[in-house]
């Protein structure tokens, strides 16, 4: 992991965006996708931090450790579902076939936690017990271990919009078929078990995690953009987790949530303007990413020189990518 002094020089040469001469790009809030002529994806892995689906700065090797970890987690469930992979000719870039993407958002929940709007905690905490279209007992606190893991749905928005909860009847009114909704949720199941599996080995819980389906050109289920990073899932310290829980206090964590919180401490909701992040929370946040991905791999993370723009547009050459 590298120190505040190795990390702050790199912050004014975070990678925002990348434009690639001849390719037109999709911006999402952190990948740039741009789609090939011949059924691949270039999809580049930037910098871009966001917090309530606000842009709020970019973070050093962000980009970096969601793409490599992302890879990483590939390469461990390969064997349950199929995903886009096709090569990773830089530590930002991945080459992916293209899928045509499911329109809903899977998460796994394995504790009732969170603070936004989807989240199973500001649901409960609202006394909802029917959420997702299943019912919850009375008497549960935030951050407590569920039964057993639940698969829930929400929309996907845009820009500054919100998702919001889905039923398993309006997953299906979005033109999900019931076989194909059932086998989302059982392959969905089986990554995030394997997800426990590997992470408690690292001395990590895997509290929730989001995961995005499509369709191949063949019509088979295939795993799509990223897996298991600390964008997409909670991540608490396991060994101080009971500890934290019996006081009342949140876990140790080492995911965005952490971003939304200390937001949230200088009385800023979901729906304000957010100011753009400090240099030293822009510190902590990589050296946090880059914490998990060591501890996930048990590799020290190698970072990859900046600026970065040259380095990925040489790389794309040497992968003949078209229009290069």
């Amino acid at each position: 992991m590298l120190t505040p002094a190795q990390i702050h020089p790199a912050i004014p040469m975070a990678l925002e965006s990348i434009e690639l001469p001849g390719l037109t790009a999709e911006r999402g809030q952190v990948r740039d996708n741009y789609a090939l002529s011949d059924g691949r994806r270039v999809l580049i892995a930037t910098d871009r931090f966001n917090v309530f689906n606000q842009h709020v700065g970019q973070v050093p090797f962000k980009g970096q450790v969601l793409n490599q970890l992302t890879i990483w987690w590939f390469e461990h469930t390969a064997d349950i579902v199929p995903n886009h992979m096709i090569d990773v000719p830089d530590p930002n870039v991945t080459i992916a076939l293209t899928a045509r993407p499911l329109p809903i958002a899977v998460i796994v929940r394995g504790f009732i936690s969170g603070i936004t709007d989807t989240s199973l905690w500001k649901q409960y905490e609202r006394d909802e017990r029917m959420i997702y279209g299943r019912p919850f007992p009375d008497g549960l606190r935030k951050n407590q271990e569920l039964p057993h893991p639940i698969v829930t749905a929400s929309s996907k928005a845009f820009g500054r919009e919100h998702d919001h909860p889905l039923t398993d009847e309006e997953v299906i009114a979005l033109g999900i078929q019931p076989a194909l909704w059932e086998r989302v949720q059982e392959t969905a199941l089986r990554l995030f078990m394997r997800g426990q599996q590997l992470c408690i080995l690292a001395d990590l819980i895997l509290v929730d995690s989001k995961y995005e389906f499509g369709l191949d050109l063949n019509g088979d289920l295939v795993l799509i953009d990223e897996l298991h990073t600390p964008d997409s899932s909670r991540l608490w310290r396991s060994d101080t987790y009971e500890e934290f829980f019996e006081e009342d206090r949140e876990p140790e964590n080492f995911d965005k949530e952490f971003v939304r919180l200390w937001y949230q401490s200088q009385r800023y909701d979901m729906d304000d303007d957010l100011p753009p992040l400090t240099d030293d929370m822009i510190i902590t946040i990589s050296q946090r990413y880059q914490r998990v991905y060591e501890m996930l791999t048990g590799k020290s993370f190698q970072p990859a020189s900046y600026p970065a723009d040259k380095r990925i547009r040489v790389a794309l050459q040497y992968a003949q990518i078209t229009g290069m």
